[in-house]
């Protein structure tokens, strides 16, 4: 197995984390690069589900060794919290999990400062999942955001705080406990510090799997601004969050699921806003893993998806839910906008006028039959072979993983 990059290719909750699961069997080290607890993932293995937020998915693995990357913000309660429970579940993170020292921590002001962003400014409201990510995020690019290595040096995290609730205009009376408080938190973590980079150039002979959160399509650069996340979600973030080089990745596996969902605010041209949205949603279980929101749901958008195949050149695609859209008489994919008497085939770069066009739908017959227990690609109905066939040729990639079911098993294989 070559390095493998496993990336959403849509607004996120592509169900990546299962993809990730699955691939994992054949990587020595799975790591994630970016996000917070932001993200979140769900795994179905043997019937029993993992919930993950910040923690690789690979850890489910017990001889897998799991790290976050430079360009992760970390919560420290709540990594603490979500190690606590896997443990309790028989997760051993003993000399396998390790977290690189400029990784950033997300403070509880950080919370309250997207809270007050969120609720101060309805005209824009983003929809963010009120983690404080986006903050965090912000206090690094200004210089004056606290990372991991950070936490094991009581006098140096004091003076960074006062900086920084210096830089925010903020009282500064509850820095010694909240330093206090992080310096002892952050105790057991001592032997999870580890630098990335030198990590990874010493295991050259290991085989690596980087997992991404949230989509391409919420990228900080390339995404439907402002209604993205504050970090790099497209294959770029690779290198900027570990310090691995691109030139060394062998692999980028492209997750798409077979409709459209997103969560929180901004364009979503192929949104159902009807029963049969609703229906999806309910067939599918949209709901976030992290807030518990309701997801948006609409039709697979090619024009779209070309475009997020291309910003990360993907090798394959990983097809995900299929089952979902069974029981439905016709599905529908957009093959491009109208805006007026203009056919687009582009993704535009502005928000605003992809809330103004009309997706331009092609109509293919839908299927009846119950796929989940199916485990090979010509078992699959002719109507969702045909679907398949039909996306790759408007996406110019192979399909090669197929999702038929939540559980690691329920997965079909077309090619190695």
């Amino acid at each position: 197995m070559a390095n493998v990059a496993v990336l959403g290719c849509i607004w996120g909750d592509e169900a990546k984390a299962k993809i990730v699961d699955f691939l994992a069997a054949e990587a020595d080290i799975v790591i994630r690069y970016q996000g917070g607890n932001n993200a979140g993932h769900t795994i179905v293995s043997n019937g029993k589900k993992y919930i993950f937020h910040l923690i690789p998915a690979g850890i489910l693995y017990p001889d897998k060794i799991c790290f976050l990357g430079n360009g992760v913000v970390i919560d420290l309660f709540a990594l603490l919290a979500e190690m606590e429970n896997l443990s309790d579940q028989g997760i051993d993170f003993h000399n396998r999990f390790f977290i690189d020292p400029r990784a950033g921590i997300v403070l509880p002001i950080h919370r309250q400062l997207d809270e007050a962003a969120e609720n101060d400014s309805p005209a824009i409201k983003i929809g963010t999942t009120k983690r404080g990510i986006g903050p965090c995020y912000s206090d690094l690019t200004a210089r004056v955001g606290i990372r991991f290595g950070d936490l094991f040096h009581l006098q140096i995290l004091r003076q960074r705080l006062k900086r920084l609730y210096n830089y925010h205009k903020l009282s500064d009376y509850e820095i010694d406990d909240l330093a206090e408080a992080l310096y002892l938190s952050a105790k057991p973590l001592a032997e999870c510090r580890q630098q990335i980079s030198y990590f990874l150039n010493r295991h050259q002979d290991k085989r690596i799997l980087f997992e991404g959160a949230q989509g391409a399509l919420l990228d900080l650069s390339f995404g439907t601004y402002p209604f993205v996340t504050s970090s790099h979600t497209t294959i770029g973030g690779i290198t900027t969050g570990s310090g691995f080089s691109l030139r060394r990745l062998g692999r980028v596996v492209g997750v798409y699921k077979s409709y459209f969902t997103r969560v929180g605010e901004g364009p979503f041209p192929t949104e159902l806003k009807n029963e049969l949205g609703d229906i999806i949603r309910e067939h599918g279980n949209e709901y976030g893993s992290t807030t518990g929101r309701p997801r948006r749901c609409g039709w697979f958008d090619a024009v779209a998806a070309r475009y997020s195949a291309m910003l990360n050149d993907i090798d394959e695609i990983a097809l995900t839910l299929l089952d979902v859209l069974s029981g439905l008489d016709s599905i529908r994919i957009c093959t491009g906008y109208r805006m007026n008497e203009t056919i687009i085939t582009d993704f535009p770069d502005n928000s605003e006028i992809l809330n103004q066009v009309t997706p331009i739908y092609e109509e293919l017959k839908g299927w009846k039959d119950d796929i989940t227990q199916i485990s090979s690609y010509q078992a699959l109905p002719v109507a969702a072979r045909e679907y398949i066939g039909r996306l790759e040729e408007l996406l110019d990639r192979k399909i090669t993983i197929i999702s038929v079911g939540p559980d690691r098993e329920q997965t079909i294989v077309r090619q190695k």
